[in-house]
């Protein structure tokens, strides 16, 4: 069980799913190949058929405060504009279009936030990223889909102003701060206020303390999941002391997220969720095969 006890209720699809796959795959902003976008409902569907079993979304609000899914900094990119979303009233947003997606009778606009999730599907579960500068008003609109089970929040550990709002929130969102460091960890596992089902460890290099089992076993014991991030952000930053996508695609599976499994991370955000998937099947084999 992940979570304090007082919360089971609401953490049991994450604890059920865990207990089903093992390692958990997250899909970072769904699955964007081809034709399909990232921080779409098609790339929601398309994570799950990918073998995810957690797609991570992303929040903006538009400046009178309607949510939308997409990841701020990637206009350009996406959507050929060097507009920030955030700039934007929603009508402004509603009129922008991915332009690599949008061709005849198949317009690609930005989608709402709110009815992205409130078309996921029952049992999926997503996590919300970069929404904290909004929760005073979103938290509150979350409520209303009744999702409190499948929806996973996120914020940076260090964001104690940020934290307090969720701490006050009466809907207990299962929470999974970022966190650089074990005593951020330890911090925020410990406070009855939060429903930290999970932690988010970055790892800058090969001396993090995050590279000892024996750390993360405490985390779990702790009644934490410990999920890393194997994608490789547009910058080249990698999230997780090169421990990566681009390694285990571009090498070998054994070298890039071998090690991630070998710690016993719960769960692993990835960009490649069918090779991923495959290889934690083949582990798997391996495994029952021993």
């Amino acid at each position: 069980m992940f979570g304090q006890e007082r919360f089971a209720a609401t953490n049991a699809l994450l604890g059920a799913r865990a207990a089903e796959v093992g390692t958990l795959i997250v899909v970072h902003r769904g699955t964007a190949v081809g034709s399909l976008v990232e921080n779409t409902p098609e790339s929601v569907v398309a994570a799950v058929a990918s073998g995810g079993d957690v797609v991570e979304i992303d929040v903006v609000a538009s400046t009178d405060g309607e949510f939308f899914a997409f990841h701020d900094g990637n206009e350009q990119r996406l959507l050929g504009t060097t507009t920030d979303l955030r700039s934007c009233t929603a009508r402004e947003i509603r009129a922008q279009r991915y332009v690599h997606s949008e061709r005849p009778g198949r317009p690609a606009p930005v989608a709402g936030l709110l009815d992205l999730l409130g078309g996921v599907p029952a049992g999926t579960l997503v996590n919300v990223d970069r929404s904290w500068t909004w929760w005073e008003s979103l938290l509150p609109a979350l409520d209303a889909l009744s999702m409190s089970a499948q929806l996973l929040l996120k914020c940076s550990a260090a964001g104690l102003d940020r934290v307090d709002v969720l701490r006050a929130h009466p809907v207990k969102y299962p929470f999974v701060p970022i966190c650089a460091t074990v005593e951020q960890a330890h911090h925020h596992l410990e406070d009855p206020q939060l429903n930290t089902v999970g932690v988010e460890l970055l790892a800058r290099d090969g001396d993090s303390p995050f590279l000892d089992p024996a750390v993360l076993a405490d985390l779990r014991a702790r009644g934490a999941f410990v999920l890393v991030n194997a994608e490789v952000l547009t910058t080249g930053r990698d999230l997780f002391a090169g421990h990566d996508d681009e390694r285990a695609v571009l090498g070998s599976p054994d070298e890039g997220w071998g090690p991630l499994f070998d710690l016993g991370v719960d769960a692993i955000q990835t960009d490649w969720p069918w090779l991923l998937r495959d290889y934690r099947a083949a582990r798997e084999r391996v495994a029952v095969g021993a």
